[in-house]
């Protein structure tokens, strides 16, 4: 049998592009404070669990910028309150944003434990010579009493006392801490760039700044669209870099035909300054949101400093596209992992402001590294009106009915799926992309003259079709007066479908459109009974998909955060939340999940 070889991805530039210190992970060990035998067995056994925890961290773990993700270890053992003061003073100096606590023993707990406001987790070691368990069960109701929920990690099998590894069940825990952590610690600070306001009276895009602030620790920077025209017309972008993506378009953008009345059709000339302008609404866009060296060269101080911006959102519709053409190249190619700079990091950008959504596009960007995919939970197609429209059964996954996602605006070129892991469609982390992926990517994307009915100043859409196989994770934030925040989400599959049957179904929406088909797991019950449920059930006209199956990740840092989940398909044993959650209602996880979140509050809310 013939076999193909994955090439491996050339070197790409790891940057931090956003003001700060990228967050690094406190490891803290914890001992027996008493001398003269008790301390001084234990230091080596102890000081091997953090070293053998960061090692783990360090390994497996990178920022979404690529960086390696770096871990902190005081230089001794942490005994009592004056060791645990030290490592604290260290910790803050290094930018630590994030804790975990080890011990394979008994520990004073209230005098050893983290009193930060930081995420953190502890580690009991599961051995018989030294109550390890004990420790971690009276520190974790020491920070469930002071109201500091902590995450409890303890091994399922008892370990030797020699024995160095870390189980399988125990690193799980710790790299799902650690990710939700990071990305708890990677928002704090940065902004959300509302780019216009609200678009056609969406409710996400209402942007609601007490949210961000409270919940995410993030500052809301609102510019109007305005700032956009002037960028274009006083030409505040690099102008060298302007004529190189222009060259990128013109080579790598294939368009196709339009689709509008011919009377309608905006001339070549039109088409052709659609794509200039398009092409600068995206340098002066990015640099609105992370700043340009380049535009203070050229005498614009103020313009090269950008606004910080971790996330962003564009209004577009109406004022805008009424009038200029649509953000559709803008918001595809800044949530891509590549323009004609090369491989780089994917911007994580919302197509009409939705600023609720381009939250759940971040948080799954900063769990995964990934690309995000912006797209209208648009269709429930039934078994019976597939066959009913093409003639067509559905079956494998799909038979119990399929979910159209579909949207002009923000959809990743990485959803293509032509990029692949162990010979599966994929999406995978800039780092890991090669240049022959970039190009699949680009070849399987149309360019569309812009519906003209929808947008009326012109521009163009991206249109592709996913490819099947790909396990991916829908997910979204909603606000409710009175409750606050929730977060729903559902696991599932892309699927393919015949060629005739997609184009049947994809020509009933707008076949100028990137398109995914959407399968939820299901298991028969509740807003998982059938992926008609799902949609019924979801909360709001737009989703962000993930690639991959991070629900359990996504549950860990909506319980960081304090935003109750309403609604997923995780299995009971994947869902990883603080110990104090059980006290709200263990045998009601669910509910427990929501008075937990109303007793602490929001992060930064208090």
């Amino acid at each position: 049998m013939a076999t193909t070889t994955q090439k491996e991805p050339q070197a790409v530039v790891t940057v931090n592009r956003l003001i700060g210190s990228l967050p690094k992970v406190g490891i803290r060990p914890i001992i027996d404070g008493r001398r003269r035998g008790v301390r001084e067995s234990l230091e080596g056994q102890t000081m091997e669990m953090a070293r053998q925890v960061a090692r783990l961290l360090q390994s497996r773990l990178r920022h979404p910028c690529g960086s390696p993700v770096e871990c902190v270890l005081p230089a001794t053992c942490i005994g009592g309150v004056a060791e645990a003061a030290r490592c604290a003073a260290i910790f803050e100096r290094e930018a630590v944003g994030l804790t975990i606590t080890v011990t394979p023993c008994w520990c004073y707990g209230a005098e050893t434990m983290d009193m930060s406001p930081l995420p953190k987790a502890v580690w009991g070691f599961n051995g018989t010579e030294r109550p390890g368990a004990v420790y971690l069960a009276a520190v974790l109701a020491a920070h469930n009493q002071k109201g500091l929920p902590a995450f409890g990690i303890y091994g399922r099998d008892v370990q030797d006392r020699g024995d160095a590894s870390i189980p399988a069940d125990v690193e799980q825990k710790l790299l799902r801490f650690a990710r939700a952590g990071l990305a708890v610690a990677t928002m704090r600070g940065k902004s959300y760039l509302s780019l216009g306001g609200t678009s056609m009276g969406i409710a996400g895009s209402i942007v609601d700044p007490d949210f961000f602030e409270d919940y995410l620790g993030m500052r809301v920077e609102a510019v109007d669209m305005s700032e956009l025209v002037r960028r274009i017309e006083e030409e505040i972008f690099d102008r060298e870099e302007l004529r190189r993506a222009l060259a990128w378009v013109r080579t790598h953008c294939r368009e196709g035909r339009d689709h509008n009345e011919a009377t309608r059709q905006r001339t070549r000339a039109q088409k052709d300054a659609d794509w200039e302008i398009s092409v600068k609404m995206t340098l002066a866009t990015r640099d609105l949101m992370v700043g340009n060296r380049a535009l203070e060269e050229a005498g614009w101080g103020e313009e090269a400093l950008g606004r910080n911006a971790l996330l962003g959102g564009f209004q577009g519709q109406r004022q805008w596209t009424d009038h200029f053409p649509n953000g559709d190249f803008m918001e595809a190619v800044l949530n891509s992992s590549f323009d004609w700079n090369g491989i780089r990091q994917p911007f994580v950008f919302a197509t009409e402001n939705d600023s609720l959504n381009g939250v759940s596009m971040l948080l799954g960007h900063l769990l995964t590294g990934t690309a995000q995919v912006f797209a209208d939970v648009r269709t429930y197609w039934s078994p019976a009106a597939v066959k009913r429209v093409t003639g067509h059964t559905l079956a494998g996954r799909a038979a119990g009915g399929i979910i159209h996602l579909i949207n002009s605006g923000a959809a990743a070129l990485d959803a293509t799926g032509r990029s692949t892991r162990d010979g599966q469609p994929a999406m995978k982390p800039f780092w890991e992309i090669t240049p022959e992926e970039v190009e699949a990517c680009l070849q399987a994307t149309t360019w569309y003259p812009a519906n003209l009915e929808y947008f009326r100043g012109g521009g163009f859409s991206s249109q592709f079709l996913t490819l099947g196989g790909m396990p991916v994770t829908m997910s979204r934030v909603n606000l409710v007066e009175g409750q606050g925040p929730v977060l729903q989400l559902a696991e599932g599959w892309t699927v393919d479908l015949p060629a005739e049957v997609h184009q049947t179904l994809d020509e009933r929406t707008d076949p100028t459109w990137p398109t995914h088909w959407f399968v939820p797991r299901t298991d028969g019950r509740g807003p998982f009974r059938d992926a008609y449920a799902v949609m019924n059930d979801w909360g709001a006209n737009h989703g962000a998909i993930s690639y991959g199956h991070v629900g359990a990740e996504l549950i860990t840092l909506a319980a960081m955060l304090r935003i109750p989940v309403c609604m997923h398909n995780v299995p009971e044993e994947e869902v990883f939340r603080p110990s104090a959650w059980t006290a709200f209602g263990a045998h009601e996880p669910q509910g427990a999940d929501f008075r937990a979140c109303a007793n602490f509050g929001p992060l930064y809310g208090r």
